[in-house]
């Protein structure tokens, strides 16, 4: 099972990049504008906060470790997306080298993302419970979900 968790984010990001090199229009998608990237966060901070019920001195103390991991992540996964931006040619179509360094771009940034989430873990430990910050992980994932849900619906929408 941990094995599977391991590879199954690799795995998804080689279909990424699969189905983004079969896809001429790549750069037609539309992009997320910085007034929607705010209004998501902004909506995320609401449910965490409602989430975790915070009192004062906890909020006072998590929310600036927070928001420096926030910018962590953020800063190493827009260093990924340039790369990868970069790397949307056919994979059938690239050597073995290029695809090899693709591949281990990808396992590199996997380990730079854990190692992140380790260093900010234990600061988390530090101004909450433990489990509150079990609640932190189950909550952030809670979001994400709901968020990928009212993305479709909202496509949905605009398909009829």
């Amino acid at each position: 099972m941990k094995t599977l968790r391991l590879l199954l984010p690799l795995l998804l990001s080689l279909t990424w990049f699969s189905i983004q090199a079969q896809n001429p229009n790549n750069d037609a998608r539309p992009r997320m504008s910085d007034d929607r990237r705010e209004e998501i966060e902004s909506m995320k901070v609401a449910f965490l906060t409602r989430k975790l019920s915070l009192s004062p001195d906890e909020a006072k103390k998590f929310w600036p470790v927070y928001d420096q991991y926030s910018a962590e992540l953020k800063t190493l996964r827009e260093s990924r997306r340039s790369r990868n931006k970069e790397a949307r040619a056919d994979l059938s179509s690239m050597n073995d080298k290029d695809v090899e360094k693709l591949v281990d771009a990808e396992i590199i940034f996997r380990q730079q993302e854990l190692d992140i989430m380790k260093k900010y873990h234990a600061q988390f430990k530090q101004v909450l419970p433990i489990k509150k910050v079990a609640l932190l992980y189950n909550s952030e994932e809670e979001f994400k979900r709901e968020l990928i849900e009212k993305i479709k619906e909202r496509r949905q929408e605009m398909k009829k």
